[in-house]
């Protein structure tokens, strides 16, 4: 049994507290003492309300842990798991931050800590299929297709977000990076829109998004994208909004002063997009890998949906397990890579894979793979 330290208590946050605590003694931090109140009393968790983004606090409370999980918002990930770092604390990172982690990867390895980033679904699972399938055999080709998404389909939208608007529309703001013949190029979000079918679904979309992260520079693949999935119509409609300049982040003048038009479409959307308790959505993954050497291409599947019993959000579960699964691994086996580890360079590993794998599976996340 760890003791594990867990920083923020969100939807996923929450999910990995109670699934931890069935081996581990946990302590979890948040800024928010009503999100606290989802994991009081359950046996082997503590909670404490603190703000975790002043140093000396994160200091304080991190000294006497085995292992972190960083479940912080991504403006706070980056300076949270630098700290983590130079209190040389192993670390289990959802933050899903926009800078660049292999920036803190010789801190790393100089304060001899193993730090697994990106370390949910996509980028995550996704990422770990994808590192163990090309290391066992030659991919040429692999696509991620991937989406979280309400059953209850309501216009505008038909949309609710598991997490920020703010998070949710950065992928849309952010050039989309692919690979394409070996080389990273940059394409516009929400474009090369597609329609696909799915099993107790039905139709929906996919268009680009900048997903691919640590997996530009990891994999050798020559072709590569990722695709977030949503009811057909949605991406025409947050074009627009685009188009219209809602996503400006400059100051426009109005009559009641200064605005920056995105942080108003951050604050209207929130009510529009957030997920209310009753609500209940699901979670879809595809990826295609394809092989020229073999004429062969691998389809795994993946389909969540809310846990009514457990209480638990589809995108926390399929997001959360995968978080928990690898901290198990950091603290029951000696991970001899030191450093900045992506989940494709993790999941290398045959025997970490299969756990995973094997750990979703037991919290009823099944995973289906299909040759053709």
């Amino acid at each position: 049994m760890a003791n594990i330290l867990v920083l923020g208590c969100g939807l996923v946050g929450k999910t990995i507290v109670k699934d931890l605590a069935s081996k581990h003694k946990i302590l979890v931090v948040d800024l928010n003492p009503t999100a606290l109140e989802a994991v009081s009393g359950i046996p082997n968790v503590e909670s404490m309300v603190a703000d975790i983004a002043r140093n000396a606090t994160l200091e304080e409370i991190a000294t006497d842990f085995d292992l972190v999980v960083s479940a912080v918002p991504g403006f706070l990930g980056f300076q949270t798991l630098k700290k983590l770092i130079e209190l040389e604390k192993n670390v289990v990172d959802i933050a899903f931050f926009p800078e660049n982690p292999f920036e803190l990867n010789e801190l790393a390895r100089s304060k001899n800590v193993s730090c697994v980033v990106d370390c949910g679904i996509a980028p995550g699972l996704s990422h770990m299929i994808i590192g163990y399938h090309s290391s066992i055999e030659k991919i040429d080709e692999a696509i991620i297709y991937v989406g979280g998404l309400p059953f209850e389909r309501n216009l505008p939208f038909e949309y609710k977000a598991p997490f920020s608007p703010v998070d949710v529309l950065e992928e849309y703001i952010r050039p989309a990076r692919i690979l394409h013949n070996g080389k990273i190029i940059e394409k516009e979000p929400l474009s090369e829109i597609e329609h696909l079918n799915f099993r107790g679904i039905g139709t929906l979309e996919a268009f680009l998004t900048d997903g691919l992260r640590t997996l530009l520079s990891t994999v050798n693949i020559p072709f590569l994208k990722e695709k977030t999935l949503r009811y057909p119509g949605y991406a025409e409609k947050i074009k627009f909004l685009k188009l219209c300049g809602f996503f400006g982040s400059e100051p426009v003048e109005t009559r009641s002063g200064k605005i920056v038009p995105l942080h108003i479409v951050e604050k209207l959307l929130l009510s529009q997009w957030k997920l209310e308790p009753d609500d209940e959505e699901f979670t879809v993954m595809r990826i295609v890998l394809a092989s020229k050497e073999k004429n062969k291409k691998y389809v795994y599947e993946l389909y969540d949906k809310t846990d009514k019993i457990n209480n638990d959000y589809s995108m926390g579960r399929t997001t959360g397990f995968v978080a928990c699964a690898v901290s198990n691994v950091l603290s029951m086996r000696d991970i001899r890579q030191k450093g900045i580890i992506p989940p494709e360079i993790l999941a290398q590993d045959e025997e970490v894979f299969r756990y995973v794998i094997d750990y979703l599976k037991e919290r009823k996340v099944k995973i289906e793979i299909n040759e053709f």
